[in-house]
């Protein structure tokens, strides 16, 4: 039985085992609720913010070789942690490596870790079309091509003409679009943890991208509830379908269980409140599945990650 996975030892004896190199980065019972937009959860048994792309393959090869369950933590506006934490390696790839922009021609290069709307804005900037639809949509690169984000009729995956991605036992992998499958809201880069995104966008005038980018805007905004900080959106939108809509047509707007409720005004969204716990959320979530399932034979699907 490997020490690492049978918590033999306690948790600063294992620094040891860590390579050398590796050492330095590693905190332990980390919290995890300030880097998730919910604010909910425990911590993390080993934490790590590696600086380049060497690092954080050395982390992944080390957790496969030791079996030690990793994560990947971005922008956290789609985790729910439990309040018992993650019992392994959360990796969280804020490094400024990991959040690169760089336009070469009409490819857009991306790290994993930028910001969405960072990636649209330079786009914009540089004359480059395609990905302003997307605008409003949380999260970053690497979390919105894994699972394929979609609005107004907009699909990421299309843009996307190559992955640079590493394997779980740290070797790396590049895919171009022909060999990666989108389907609605998901890929099959699930359980692959993503380096870079090259998106192959088109030459458009910069002032009608920016006008479609804010109108874009404008509507997504008008769509959330703006006085309220912590909130997500727990279902992905059905395919043809509106999850708000849905949740309306059952009579469920502002439902409340424990600390948590769905908004009032705009029901697709999940609010923490004061006191709020991720087993409040899971029973909300729960429920409104099984409404949504008993009365319009409609499964609802999780946005939501759930550590």
């Amino acid at each position: 039985m490997d020490p690492l996975s049978s918590g033999l030892f306690p948790a600063k004896t294992f620094m040891s085992l860590f390579p050398s190199e590796l050492e330095h980065l590693i905190r332990f019972d980390e919290p995890l609720a300030p880097y998730t937009w919910l604010g909910i959860g425990g911590p993390a048994r080993y934490f790590a913010e590696p600086t380049s792309q060497v690092e954080l393959s050395g982390l992944v090869r080390w957790a496969h070789e030791h079996q030690v369950p990793i994560r990947i933590l971005g922008d956290g506006s789609n985790v729910l942690v439990r309040e018992t934490g993650f019992d392994g390696l959360v990796v969280r790839t804020s490094a400024a490596p990991f959040s690169s922009l760089q336009v070469q021609g009409n490819r857009l290069l991306c790290g994993s870790g930028a910001k969405l709307l960072h990636a649209i804005s330079r786009a914009i900037g540089c004359g480059l079309g395609g990905l302003e639809r997307l605008a409003g949509i949380p999260g970053t690169v690497g979390g919105a091509v894994i699972g394929n984000a979609s609005a107004g009729g907009t699909e990421i995956g299309p843009l996307v003409a190559n992955v640079h991605c590493v394997r779980d036992d740290g070797s790396l992998e590049n895919r171009d679009r022909s060999q990666i499958e989108f389907a609605h809201r998901k890929s099959d880069l699930t359980g692959l943890i993503v380096l870079e995104v090259q998106f192959e966008l088109e030459p458009a005038d910069i002032g009608e991208l920016t006008k479609r980018m804010q109108k874009t805007w404008i509507v997504r905004r008008a769509s959330r509830p703006v006085e309220h900080h912590r909130v997500v959106l727990p279902f992905v939108d059905p395919d043809g379908d509106d999850a708000a809509n849905l949740i309306e047509q059952v009579g469920l707007k502002g439902m409340r269980r424990g600390n948590v409720s769905l908004d009032q005004n705009h029901p697709a969204y999940l609010i923490a409140h004061n006191g709020a716990t991720s087993s409040d959320c899971l029973a909300l979530i729960e429920s409104v599945r099984q409404q949504v399932s008993r009365q319009l034979a409609i499964d609802l699907q999780l946005n939501l990650v759930i550590w």
